[in-house]
């Protein structure tokens, strides 16, 4: 018998730690800040799910609610998995282990605890959740694209407050859209290369990869008593939007690239999608205000929208980037329910 209001608990999985949080009915958090374990991935399936049932008890002992009154788990992992939450055949990043090759997340975590569990990738939560809180009661309503700038380039596509998933799955694998490069690229700067094997894709610029791979090797050369320079090339990448915040000429143009991308990706989600709001979604959000400020705004000069779609368009910042993961797979779950 449940000793209090239904909830609904958020999972967010990922490569060192599990954050977890809990959504009530009305759609308020019971948490604001991260509530975290150790994820366990690397120790195989049968730790990583116990891993999972801990950040859920972690979370639910914080805040004094009953497991009896948990309804449903929404989750969230890395990819690449399918719209059922089952780990690609091949594994992935965070998935290396045999074990893991086509290992069904979803289902073995619903048959430990005993409840739904709704599955997500870890864009698609995040762009649900800055989907939820950017148009709040609006959200059924409204649509949006969400580009996460990380490691990678993720990402998702709502429509009317639903994740479009896609036949296996795919869907808002926005990183791997081959762009026209024309514009971007300076006329002695080669055909950046995505380690998924695309050339000329958004994730080949716009990533911290992107940076470390092909921006950084060409600008370098163009600045080489640059501080970055006497760097390695990752540790580089991580510590170019440092620069990037004071103004730096090299940065500036480097990051200047980045937001072209973003325009370009935009820009072919206008014309496929015509969506109400973008989001970006990365480190920029964690940058100093006026860096991030100016990089939404290239972002947005960079988006060719006509007349009519520019006067509709809301671009915006995916909010509480740590937590957004969790926060978006509560509110699949919730919808989940409400459905």
């Amino acid at each position: 018998m449940s000793t209090g209001p239904r909830v609904v608990v958020g999972i967010d999985n990922g490569g060192t730690k599990n954050n977890a949080t809990i959504l009530d009915a009305t759609g308020g958090f019971l948490v604001d800040r991260m509530h975290e374990v150790p994820s366990r991935v690397t120790e195989g399936p049968d730790a990583a799910i116990e891993a999972m049932v801990q950040a859920m008890e972690v979370v639910l002992e914080a805040t004094g609610v009953s497991r009896e009154q948990v309804a449903a788990v929404g989750l969230d992992t890395p990819g690449p998995a399918s719209a059922d939450g089952v780990i690609s055949s091949k594994g992935a990043t965070n998935f290396q282990q045999p074990g893991w090759w086509g290992f069904d997340v979803r289902g073995a975590l619903e048959k430990r605890i005993g409840l739904p569990v709704v599955y997500n990738n870890d864009g698609n939560a995040a762009a649900l959740y800055a989907h939820h809180v950017h148009f709040g009661d609006r959200a059924r309503e409204a649509s949006s694209v969400s580009a996460i700038v990380g490691t990678g380039l993720g990402g998702g596509v709502v429509e009317a407050g639903q994740v479009i998933r896609g036949a296996s799955g795919q869907a808002g694998e926005l990183g791997h859209i081959v762009i026209h490069m024309d514009g971007i690229l300076a006329e002695d700067q080669p055909m950046p290369r995505c380690n998924c094997g695309n050339a000329g894709d958004v994730e080949s610029i716009a990533s911290l990869t992107g940076i470390a791979q092909n921006l950084l090797p060409h600008w370098l050369r163009r600045y080489p008593d640059h501080p970055l320079a006497a760097m390695p090339l990752p540790d580089a990448a991580r510590a170019a939007r440092r620069y990037g915040e004071s103004g730096d000429e090299m940065a500036t143009a480097l990051f200047e690239q980045q937001a072209m991308a973003l325009g370009r990706l935009f820009t072919i989600a206008a014309n496929f999608t015509d969506p109400t709001a973008y989001f970006v979604g990365g480190g920029v959000v964690e940058a100093e205000p006026r860096f991030r400020d100016w990089f939404l705004e290239r972002v947005r000069a960079h988006t060719s929208l006509r007349v009519e779609q520019a006067a509709v368009a809301e671009f915006a910042l995916v909010p509480d980037l740590d937590m957004a993961g969790a926060r978006g797979s509560a509110f699949a779950a919730l919808d989940a329910l409400a459905e």
